[in-house]
């Protein structure tokens, strides 16, 4: 089988995958500060070092009473043991006298524990015996109901490391420690340039022969999804002297750039021209034993990642998480744990069976559909410039380079979008 450019034997999704991150050096993009509530989803440059103890002091998990827990021990219903209750502690202060023994104190939840208290009964296991005398139907230990000072993290701690993605929980726990402003790695920027004389913006009404720009917006959706910034610089003809043009702006612009449409081989199609005379070490692959999504150019020019795309939506998507994601995540300075490398999968039994071409990695769209209690992946069939059977399914699954295809009920892997 030849690719692209005549070759015998195209790429497989990951030979052309490798050759790809073997050949770029990439670098970190540059730290900016940003105030904690606009820092979701980025990634940061620096650890976080906890500045104080959390919590600052011992305090109360549930309502109740502050207490020696040795003047609980031993505590049943039927010989309860009976504490002096001598204050009241409101929240917010702190307290400024010590619990001794055969006492207890009044607290809230989130209260701080007096000194000489170790541990908290709930209102549930007391019950007032006399006007502030109250019997501890329970015992409690040491330690229970009580959160310790530093037990959540203790100052010098690293509470987050460089790499780590901002989640909604690391910005409550930033708070509670004070920092309000941290250090992030700015998004990588991607230049996304759409070529075709057919092709037209959304808001133009269409001529005969017109298309309206779709991969422009999936592509800026896949990009902030994955970290990084789109920027859209618009619709071209494909004219040399134009494109030319604007991929070296994008190349002095941007960290990635994006060239949707122009990948295959026919008249008007330049785009690996174009790579090449711009800089080196130019076209790494045209053409990935992959379908939908064949014609696929990946390329590094002056250091910087360069993929033309096929013009077909479907095309689009598959290529970008295959080539495009992985780049990304490495210029975003993302140190992936486990649970961001591990694929979103579910088991599924196929629903029919489906046919595929030899010598080729075949992406096909399906929808879940539970039945019985089990669940089923409906193939969602057509052409790959169909933006529709991305819009109905809810993930792919893959049938192997070199099978002929699959067979209903055959249980298989949907990684879904």
């Amino acid at each position: 089988m030849k690719d692209m450019l005549g070759r015998e034997d195209a790429l497989t999704a990951e030979d052309a995958r490798g050759l790809l991150l073997g050949s770029a050096v990439f670098h970190l993009p540059q730290e900016i500060e940003l105030e904690i509530g606009h820092s979701l989803g980025r990634i940061l440059s620096r650890d976080i070092i906890s500045p104080e103890d959390l919590p600052a002091f011992p305090r109360s998990t549930v309502d109740g009473f502050a207490v020696t827990s040795s003047d609980t021990f031993g505590a049943t219903e039927s010989m309860p043991a009976y504490l002096n209750v001598t204050h009241e502690i409101l929240m917010g202060d702190e307290p400024s006298f010590d619990l001794r023994k055969g006492e207890c104190a009044k607290i809230a939840t989130g209260g701080m524990l007096p000194q000489g208290a170790d541990a908290v009964v709930m209102f549930e296991y007391c019950q007032p015996a006399a006007e502030k005398i109250i019997e501890v139907l329970k015992p409690v230990a040491p330690g229970e109901n009580v959160i310790q000072a530093g037990e959540d993290c203790k100052k010098g701690d690293v509470v987050l490391k460089k790499g780590h993605r901002i989640r909604p929980q690391d910005i409550g726990a930033l708070a509670g420690l004070g920092i309000i402003k941290i250090r992030v790695y700015e998004k990588p920027k991607v230049a996304i340039i759409s070529t075709g004389d057919e092709v037209v913006p959304p808001s133009s009404p269409l001529k005969t022969g017109q298309i309206r720009d779709i991969n422009s917006y999936n592509l800026a959706g896949l990009i902030e999804l994955n970290g990084g910034m789109a920027i859209k610089k618009g619709i071209f003809q494909d004219n040399y002297d134009v494109l030319k043009k604007i991929i070296e702006e994008s190349l002095r612009q941007s960290d990635i750039i994006i060239i949707s449409g122009g990948s295959s081989v026919g008249t008007k199609d330049i785009t690996a021209k174009l790579i090449n005379d711009i800089g080196k070490p130019g076209v790494l692959f045209h053409g990935v034993s992959i379908k939908p999504g064949k014609p696929m150019i990946g390329a590094i020019v002056n250091g910087k990642p360069v993929f033309g795309l096929p013009g077909h939506p479907a095309a689009v998507t598959v290529c970008f998480e295959l080539f495009i994601a992985p780049v990304l995540k490495i210029l975003t300075g993302e140190k992936q744990g486990l649970s961001r490398k591990v694929k979103r999968t579910i088991r599924a039994r196929l629903s029919r069976n489906i046919s595929s071409g030899s010598g080729r990695q075949e992406y096909i769209r399906v929808l879940l559909e539970e039945r019985d209690g089990e669940l089923w992946a409906i193939p969602i069939l057509g052409k790959s410039g169909l933006i529709t059977t991305l819009v109905k399914a809810d993930g792919t699954i893959v049938i192997p380079l070199y099978k002929t295809g699959l067979t209903q009920g055959t249980e298989v892997e949907v990684e879904l979008f």
